[in-house]
């Protein structure tokens, strides 16, 4: 006998044995001969990570597809792997070293280093691979791929040099989200907006001895400028006093008229005493501010590209930790003359942390009179997501991909169709991204990670090949054919040297995005011509959040379609279709971060709940375009419905089903079981097609609607009397078809909740299969006749128990129900339904009627009307008096919180979540109050 509760601690890990144990995830596992593939590359977390909600969602999203395809027989990988995380990962052996008091990287060296972070890989890293089981993810996991593993980073190596040597990787000096704490390049994606509370700090800057110009104080009523006064300064405003070193221009708009006579002439530098010019461009905003804005190309994103449009000096004048750089700073001192006071100036400021010198920077300001006004400004601030300190937008050499060449065949790839998004809407996202994409910096300031095959000559000339030795080659063969210097040099070396005598590696690795931009052919053996790249590329559906389309999905796109070609050398897309999931929030739609303290760990979930109801609620809840707002409560709530069916299993086993193995559905003669056979097939078709259509949440709406609506709440309770009955042949008709149906409902509830479904399939017969290697159904079996019936059943005594709970009718009371307009087929379902009516419904009679008796609740259901007299059942008056006190406690509780609504002030400061309750409390009110008023409708028809 089944247990009397599903236990999903017990249950989970014996389960998770059982599927290793049959191998049951490998590639190809239960496929057909000749079947078609089916593959999917898992976003690779990273090796630092663990569970969190984002993943629970994309596996699970996943696991669904991959399990459904599998038990229809296609040949199904699901391509597992992890990250290697430089940035992340070198964090942690750093913070590793520290706590046991050992000596930290720079101490013990590169080398030294890089082996503790593989001890510390191989003793604590991946996890997260472990917590991805615990879901229930069936990646084939014989499979697993590590970025940094030796066939990957062939890959890497191979990409990275072919793509130097076609011109598409090239080193430049540009701008770069700078990490003063962690001391590398970071990318976008690892930076976050944090608003501050900082000031606006309005300079001026002195324009150059003579040069004056008429600035507008006051405008008419139709904006023209009455009044002038002449100013010998310029005004501009800034977050960042201290970039005012660095500063090489001012740009005002070329259509902003006060400023017309003063392009191309020059302010002097405040501290500095540089000569920087004015110059047009369309960059600054006329509207915002005086419209004149300070130019620091070296230290401003924005700043830069005017820069390179009107050729501005770049000066950088911070150091990589982002302390002040001057006195020996070339670019810094370049053409300036320093009186003393200035030098003094400069003295103090050199090696100041870069927030104490925006300080000391404004108190010389002040002392100068060169600060116009200060206004209090809150605005956001880049920071690392990592180091957690603000990112400095910094001027380095680095390693650049020509992503614009790269974008243009994944632009078309998706105009053409040859990739869809689902939803289709994020199409517009990538398009607006690929098309505006700037070069992709793939250089990291790291020692964890793809060292970047580059070597340098004494000379600086650079060498880009897949070993030292071949760099080394490269080298010897390019100075021997040249005359000069270096000939001679390396001639002299050649009888007894070693490599670095003449080459020097390059120290930075690439950013992780660049291997993971290879996942979807890397993992499968490339760049050799293996099996699996030959069976399983092209994949089928990427699966991903919408925060990395630009960082995975485009990359994907574009490295895939440049390497991957087929044999006529037409490029190959790595996925025919993205599906892009919506985010996790909580309860109250907001997004789940430490700092508010609402993040819900699914690792403690999957504890409470298990994990079962965690994907089932993830699933149904991800409709396409909306973020899944989650609340625990539901999970619980789901928990429920996996109980309903397990409780279904229980109490069937209890009434003697088994199962028959020579059970044909189409022999079946009672109507409710030829009814539960139809809806089957409906509910099937349904999830078939909400599944291959990527609306996981209509799927398992259907088959929510199916288990506890149709087989839990009428199949079982209509078969009833049968199981107790003295009919033979009906019961043992219907104990086969329970145990088919509940065999059936295994298999399309297995993809949304594993564990619980290859429990029951194991405990409910005696089966020489594993559920998740079962054929998906196939039944196409209908009989409309029989589920016309049964339908109408449920509608008459759901209408009547409807009005039984609305009107408050006690349980124990019971009526005669008359049925007006009946034709010849609600007759004969009258009477072959009588028992089923009078016993759920709790009916005393049922009788025909030309017109509906005085005070009776009527129901309509379809041609015919039943009627249910109220005066038998209920004090009219008592009930009367109950709605209407509870009418008018809704009114008022309904005017206070329109009330709150309507209030400005309330909506513009209350939390957004306290706003949305209260909107989502009004429209519940709205709900109530109908149906309270459609009570009191009926208590009045009955007098």
């Amino acid at each position: 006998m089944l247990e009397k509760t599903y236990d999903s601690a017990s249950v989970e890990p014996r389960i998770a044995r059982k599927w290793e144990e049959g191998n049951a995830f490998a590639a190809g596992a239960n496929a057909e001969p000749g079947a078609e593939t089916f593959s999917i590359v898992i976003p690779p977390p990273n090796v630092t990570g663990s569970l969190h909600m984002g993943h629970a969602l994309n596996n699970t999203l996943q696991d669904i597809m991959v399990r459904f395809e599998r038990m229809r027989g296609k040949d199904v990988l699901w391509q597992p792997g992890m990250d290697h995380a430089g940035i992340a990962t070198q964090m942690v052996v750093e913070r590793k070293l520290a706590e046991q008091k050992l000596p930290g990287r720079r101490e013990i060296g590169r080398e030294a280093f890089i082996e503790k972070v593989w001890e510390w890989k191989d003793e604590s890293g991946g996890l997260i691979f472990n917590q991805l089981k615990r879901l229930g993810a069936s990646c084939d996991w014989s499979r697993e791929r590590f970025t940094m593993d030796e066939g990957l980073s062939e890959a890497v190596l191979e990409v990275f040099v072919s793509l130097y040597k076609e011109g598409l990787i090239y080193k430049d000096k540009r701008l770069v989200n700078w990490d003063p704490k962690l001391l590398t390049a970071i990318s976008d994606l690892e930076v976050e907006q944090v608003e501050v509370a900082g000031n606006l700090w309005h300079l001026r800057y002195p324009l150059e001895d003579g040069v004056s110009y008429e600035y507008p104080i006051s405008f008419d009523d139709e904006g023209n400028p009455v009044e002038f006064e002449t100013r010998d300064y310029l005004v501009v405003a800034t977050t960042r006093p201290e970039t005012l070193l660095g500063d090489s221009g001012v740009a005002v708009h070329p259509d902003d008229m006060r400023y017309t006579d003063i392009v191309g002439k020059h302010v002097i530098l405040p501290i500095v005493g540089r000569r920087i010019p004015i110059v047009a461009d369309e960059y600054p905003d006329p509207t915002a501010g005086t419209g004149a804005v300070k130019m620091t190309p070296a230290h401003d994103f924005n700043d830069f590209e005017v820069g390179r449009r009107q050729k501005l000096a770049m000066i950088n004048i911070l150091t990589i930790d982002g302390k002040i750089e001057l006195t020996d700073n070339d670019e810094f001192l370049e053409g300036l003359q320093p009186a003393p006071e200035q030098l003094a100036h400069w003295n103090a400021l050199n090696g100041l942390d870069r927030f104490q010198a925006r300080e000391r920077i404004v108190q010389i300001l002040e002392e100068a009179g060169l600060v116009d006004r200060i206004e209090p400004h809150k605005h956001t601030v880049p920071h690392g997501d990592r180091g957690g300190v603000p990112i400095e937008p910094r001027l380095t050499e680095q390693w650049y991909v020509d992503a614009a060449t790269l974008a243009k065949p994944a632009i078309a790839s998706v105009r053409e169709g040859r990739t869809k998004f689902v939803p289709k809407n994020w199409e517009k996202t990538y398009f607006e991204w690929m098309e505006n994409i700037q070069p992709w910096c793939v250089s990291r300031q790291l020692w964890w990670g793809h060292q970047i095959p580059a070597w340098y000559g004494p000379d600086g000339q650079v060498f880009v090949e897949k070993s030292e030795e071949e760099a080394l080659q490269a080298a010897i063969q390019h100075y021997l054919s040249h005359e000069g210097p270096m000939k001679a040099y390396v001639e002299n070396l050649l009888e007894d040297f070693r490599p670095g005598d003449i080459l020097t590696r390059d120290e930075d690795v690439l950013d992780t995005w660049f291997s993971s931009a290879l996942w979807p052919f890397s993992t499968l053996g490339w760049p050799h011509k293996t099996p699996e790249l030959d069976r399983y590329y092209q994949t089928d559906v990427l699966v991903t959040g919408f925060d990395i389309i630009f960082f995975w999905v485009a990359r994907m796109m574009m490295m895939g379609l440049h390497l991957m070609k087929d044999e006529s050398g037409t490029p190959i897309e790595p996925f025919h279709t993205v599906y892009v999931h919506a985010l996790v929030r909580d309860k109250n739609g907001q997004k789940m971060s430490k700092s508010k303290g609402n993040v819900i760990d699914p690792l403690n979930l999957i504890d409470e709940y298990g994990a079962d109801a965690l994907r089932f609620t993830l699933a149904i809840m991800a409709a396409q375009g909306r973020d899944v707002k989650l609340d625990p409560a539901r999970i619980a709530g789901y928990r429920n419905f996996g109980t309903k069916l397990w409780n279904a299993t229980r109490f069937a086993e209890m009434n003697g089903v088994k199962n028959d193995p020579a059970f044909v559905p189409e022999a079946v003669t009672l109507t409710v079981n030829r009814w539960i056979i139809t809806e089957l097939s409906r509910t099937r078709q349904e999830v078939t097609e909400a599944i291959e259509t990527y609306r996981f949440n209509e799927a398992a709406g259907s088959l929510y609607r199916f288990v506890w609506n149709q087989l839990c709440d009428w199949y079982l309770e209509l078969l009833k009397p049968i199981f107790s009955g003295e009919d033979e042949g009906a019961r043992a008709e219907s104990q086969a078809c329970v145990a088919y149906i509940l065999d059936e409902t295994y298999k399309l509830l297995h993809p949304f909740m594993p564990f619980m479904t290859e429990e029951l399939w194991d405990h409910t017969g005696d089966r020489d299969n594993l559920l998740c290697l079962t054929r998906w159904p196939t039944s196409t079996y209908q009989d409309e006749t029989a589920a016309g019936e049964i339908n109408w059943l449920i509608d008459i005594v759901s209408g009547i128990r409807s009005v039984r709970a609305e009107m408050n009718v006690p349980p124990s009371a019971v009526a005669p129900l008359v049925v007006v307009g009946a034709n010849q087929q609600i007759r004969d379902r009258l009477l072959s339904q009588d028992a089923a009516i009078r016993r759920l419904a709790r009916v005393e009679s049922i009788s025909l009627g030309d017109a509906a008796p005085k005070g009776a609740a009527q129901i309509v259901i379809g041609e015919a009307t039943a009627c249910l007299p109220l005066g038998s059942l209920i004090d009219v008056s008592a009930e009367r008096a109950r709605l209407e006190k509870a009418m008018t406690k809704l009114d008022v509780e309904r005017a206070k919180i329109a009330s709150k609504l309507s209030n400005e002030r309330f909506v513009a400061n209350a939390k957004a979540e306290v706003v949305e309750a209260e909107k989502e409390r009004l429209a519940e009110i709205d709900v109530q109050m109908s149906s309270l008023q459609t009570a009191l409708l009926r208590v009045a028809e009955a007098g």
